[in-house]
This record gives C-alpha cells, structure tokens and sequence, in this order.
C-alpha cells in the first residue's frame, strides 16, 4: 500500500507529477517568477528549493544533479552563474509564494511564486 504523507497528489500520476515539478521548476528558475494554484505553487517550492541547494556547492557533481533534473541547458547555466551566487550567504529561503485570490473561471486558489533577490 502506498502511503504518501508528506506529499501532494495534485490528481496526477507520480510521473506526470514529476515531469510537471520539473516543467514548472524550470519556467521558475528561467523566469523568476510563475502563476500557478496554491498546492502546485508549495510543492514547486519544495522541489526548487531543494535543487537550488543541491546546486550550491557548484562543482561537476552538482551540475550532473542539476541537469538530471532540467534539461534546458540554458536553465542550468543560469542557476550556476546567476542563482548560485546569489544565494550564497542564505541558508534556505529562496522563494517566496503570494496569494492571489480565486481564478475567475474555477474558482482554484491562486498564487504566485517568486525567487527572492
């Protein structure tokens, strides 16, 4: 019996799940910023968040992690030349999540997640 506590469904398979946190990761680290329903947007957190920590000790092992994880090459050299340093000194707390309130046509909660400058 499968027993996922501490995770989210999202009403997909454990598959589509995972392609999707690596899309939507992707999307974040490539633009800053996303517009998703709350659940996707804490789950995403979690995922990111993790690979930007993965990334910091910026050596080979890191950067394999990081395009098993992504495979826009593009993506990756960003992490590395832009995100990396920047969270340097931090210690966890890259991304912040705001809520936007109900989408017009479902009523889903919304929200925006942003990497912290």
């Amino acid at each position: 019996m499968i027993k996922n506590h501490n995770t989210r469904k999202l009403a997909v398979t454990p598959s589509h799940k995972r392609a999707m946190m690596r899309n939507m990761t992707t999307s974040l680290f490539l633009h800053e910023k996303i517009t998703t329903t709350v659940p996707r947007a804490k789950e995403v957190v979690r995922f990111a968040e993790k690979l930007i920590t993965k990334a910091k000790p910026a050596d080979l092992d890191a950067k394999r992690v990081l395009h098993g994880e992504i495979a826009n090459k593009d993506v990756v050299k960003k992490v590395f030349d832009v995100l990396v340093p920047r969270y340097k000194e931090r210690n966890g707390g890259y991304t912040q999540v705001f809520k936007l309130g109900l989408r017009k046509g479902d009523s889903a909660e919304m929200a925006v997640v942003k990497l912290v400058i």
